[in-house]
């Protein structure tokens, strides 16, 4: 767990017991702060310590400054920080303005560990962020860098809290993969080298339009000292503006810098070649030399459920791409193999596949399940491309696999929610696995 002493003394509310938000309850807690947390769960609060205070009363816990009240219902005057967690919409919810009456401010459990850095052994921190493949690029920047023997944890948006992990040793490298919501909770992270992915419109219910989108993503910069470093694949207007505007040292990259991607399996795809570059110029950035690079891209495993290679079955490549829940996910999937039977389907977002749609050429055939099945497989008919309606995923791959030859793929790349058949979408890549285990 990462404590620091700036924390002794201070007052923290801290809104949302998630897993995040109980690591920051107990990161604080270890840094002598006092607490209140809330969470409108009950099993939450209840869950957060043993002996905790039960319903929401305001009690002090075993010798812990901790107390239970809904940050709402008190006075936040004098308070040090709202911690909320990243799904707190700071565009609708009232925490917003009553911290903002109370003249305090409302943070992150990433501005936490900003604010906690100065009194951890020396480090530095890698922030990734963009609309696209920052998940992927943030993992593989951590493998390059455990592959070359440097100590590094990986957090933020993905993995453990990184409050929740053990700080680094000297000459650590943390990596933290950052949404926009995170960013947008806080103001004193500056990274060693801030990465940007690109940028396409999303969650646009939080922000004004996509141009506040894209200023949230910006902030990441505007943090940063002139002397630190700025990877940013400039392939869009938006990416290309905030170059432009980028105080520190930058680095422009581009997908077409790589021209050869088979020494990397798990790397396919033109989308993995920008998140390829990205992580070869960041490691260079932080001193690794080109044998240690070229290694983690050789070794990356992939993350689950995205383009995962599942197994390898009498010449034919089974793919597991179960993450990709809309066709525009789907699309760099298809754009990375040129022979694929395509195994689609579940809980419609769309009527169309229309991003799809450049790639069909690269479908042998589709095995079409769930809900939007029939929907899809007359979308493919009609661009020409054979379909077997399979209606459930385990008959889509016994179907996909007897029709398959060596050199081939069976891929599947839903385009679609799992709800209609699976709890989520990674219950849905799991069944996939076994489905191929199976064959």
């Amino acid at each position: 767990m990462i404590t620091s002493p700036v924390f002794r003394g201070k007052r923290y509310a801290v809104l949302g017991l998630a897993r995040s938000g109980i690591a920051v309850v107990e990161a604080l807690l270890g840094s002598g702060a006092d607490v209140t947390a809330w969470d409108s769960r009950e099993e939450a609060r209840n869950a957060l310590l043993p002996g905790t205070a039960r319903g929401g009363a305001q009690s002090a816990v075993e010798g812990n400054s901790l107390t239970f009240a809904d940050p709402l219902e008190i006075d936040l005057a004098g308070f040090d920080g709202v911690v909320v967690s990243p799904g707190v919409p700071l565009n609708k919810h009232p925490i917003a303005a009553k911290a903002r009456a109370a003249g305090v401010p409302v943070i992150g459990d990433i501005e936490l560990f900003a604010l906690a850095r100065p009194s951890l052994p020396p480090h530095k921190v890698i922030g990734i962020t963009g609309t696209n493949g920052k998940s992927t690029t943030t993992a593989l920047i951590h493998h390059i860098l455990r592959t070359a023997a440097v100590p590094t944890l990986m957090g933020g948006n993905i993995g453990l809290p990184i409050l929740s992990q053990d700080p680094l040793p000297q000459g650590g490298v943390y990596v933290l993969e950052l949404s926009s919501y995170q960013i947008d909770l806080t103001f004193s992270l500056d990274c060693d080298v801030a990465v940007l992915t690109n940028i396409t419109p999303d969650h646009l219910d939080r922000y004004d339009g996509f141009a506040g989108y894209a200023a949230s993503k910006e902030r990441l910069f505007g943090m940063q000292s002139a002397a630190h470093i700025a990877v940013i694949a400039t392939e869009d207007d938006q990416t290309r503006a905030i170059a432009s505007r980028t105080l520190g040292s930058l680095v422009e990259v581009a997908s077409t810098a790589i021209s050869d991607q088979s020494r990397w399996p798990s790397l396919q795809g033109p989308h993995n070649a920008q998140n390829a570059i990205i992580a070869i110029e960041t490691c260079k950035a932080l001193g690794l030399n080109d044998d240690q690079i070229e290694r983690g891209l050789a070794t990356y495993p992939g993350l689950p459920h995205r383009m995962e290679r599942v197994a390898e079955k009498g010449g034919v490549l089974y793919v597991n791409d179960s993450k990709a829940t809309n066709a525009t996910a789907t699309a760099p999937a298809l754009a990375a193999y040129p022979k694929i039977h395509w195994i689609l389907g579940g809980l419609p977002k769309t009527d169309d596949l229309d991003d799809c749609a450049p790639y069909f050429g690269h479908v042998l055939a589709g095995y079409t399940i769930g809900q939007a099945g029939p929907m899809f497989a007359n979308i493919l008919r009609a661009a020409g491309k054979p379909v077997t309606e399979s209606i459930t995923l385990a008959q889509a791959v016994q179907d996909a696999a007897a029709a398959a030859q060596p050199g081939e793929v069976v891929m599947l790349s839903p385009a679609c929610a799992s709800f209609d058949q699976f709890t989520d979408f990674e219950a849905r890549g799991e069944a996939f696995r076994a489905a191929v285990g199976a064959l």
